[in-house]
């Protein structure tokens, strides 16, 4: 499979053409691009091997000398708000030509061995990205240079946790709500369907509907400073009308429709950002106050097809989950999907919402 680019440097011309191909019946993955647009790339996981060649093409007729032509893997977290401190987990590098010239095509295999170290999924996210690249690079006189990257994407696999604990709360307002919420486990695949009941002990207040919500929270390390961004993936409706005391609502939500990666803990991704999921249930009364309350879990990879990747559209400012919330005055969003299979993304809080944790 072939990435073709064209280049140009002084001689180099504009008709001359580096491309990569590399070697084995690979897979190909669709992501989704910084700017939205769907590129097709290559897909690796931890250990495999990277081998490949290198095709160089000059225009018809032409001959282009050079210095030397060599090929690096490079594996790099960077941050979209400091590019200048991208940092570099992986850097192999394969000399393919000594000084010389190119008359006609140019075929250059490259081999970076078996078992290359790509323990860190690529990723795209709102403030930094994960990425892998094959930089291959034409040296010419006078100290210049013919560059082309092609971009490789990574997804490793985890097993199944051997303990996988279900998730079971009490919360409410003093004298006017208090529900019990469970979910049959904290661990979840990417293709795994979220199971659980929402028991109503007592309702003094007039609800209208019930949402559960999917949000995702990036937090990119930045020397003694954190950045942390929210967002939600998800809204789906789970009730809609007014509970009585003692009713019990089912739970059942879908994960594979939305735009979801593993959870990534920052030692597990060069100590320089963090990915982390929650279950947000919201409860909207009559008068279109929101009370929320926020539960962590857990997301792992079980195969190599499992998610579509990318960023999200539809982001939303996070709320601290620390307990179910107090009324506020922001209108409830009405623009919840259909269930899943459907996709969606959820509408962004309106920018006067306030969401004050109370008591649980």
């Amino acid at each position: 499979r072939r990435q073709p680019a064209g280049c140009g440097f002084l001689g180099f011309g504009a008709q001359t053409t580096l491309d990569v191909q590399f070697d084995g019946n690979r897979q190909d993955v669709a992501v989704k691009s910084e700017n939205g647009t769907l590129e097709t790339l290559p897909l690796f996981t931890d250990g495999n091997t990277v081998s490949g060649t290198v095709w160089i093409t000059p225009p018809p007729g032409k001959k282009v000398e050079h210095q030397g032509v060599r090929v690096e893997l490079l594996g790099q977290v960077e941050p979209y708000f400091d590019r200048s401190n991208t940092s570099n987990f992986l850097s192999l590098v394969r000399e393919l030509e000594g000084p010389g010239e190119v008359t006609g095509p140019l075929q250059l295999p490259f081999d970076f061995g078996g078992g290359v170290a790509m323990p860190y999924d690529s990723y795209i996210g709102l403030n930094v990205r994960c990425r892998y690249l094959l930089r291959v690079t034409m040296a010419r006189g006078f100290g210049g240079k013919v560059t082309k990257e092609f971009r490789l994407w990574v997804r490793n696999v985890l097993p199944s946790p051997a303990v996988n604990n279900n998730i079971k709360m009490e919360v409410g307002i003093e004298d006017c709500l208090h529900i019990e919420f469970e979910y049959s486990k904290s661990t979840y695949h990417l293709q795994d369907v979220v199971v659980g009941k929402i028991y109503f002990l007592l309702v003094r207040i007039k609800i209208k509907h019930m949402e559960l919500e999917i949000r995702r929270r990036e937090s990119v390390l930045q020397g003694p400073n954190q950045v942390n961004e929210m967002e939600t993936l998800a809204k789906y409706e789970i009730m809609d009308g007014a509970p009585v005391r003692g009713e019990s609502v089912p739970v059942r939500l879908f994960l594979s429709p939305y735009a979801l990666t593993p959870t990534y803990a920052s030692r597990n991704m060069a100590n320089r950002f963090s990915v982390k999921y929650f279950l947000n249930l919201v409860l909207v009364d009559e008068e279109d106050r929101r009370y929320f309350k926020q539960q962590e879990i857990t997301l792992f990879r079980a195969s190599l097809g499992a998610a579509r990747q990318g960023p999200s559209t539809g982001s939303e400012p996070g709320a601290p989950g620390t307990g179910l919330s107090s009324p506020s005055s922001s209108a409830a969003s009405n623009n919840t999907p259909a269930p899943p299979p459907a996709e969606s993304a959820a509408p962004p809080t309106p920018a006067n919402s306030e969401e004050v944790p109370a008591p649980a």
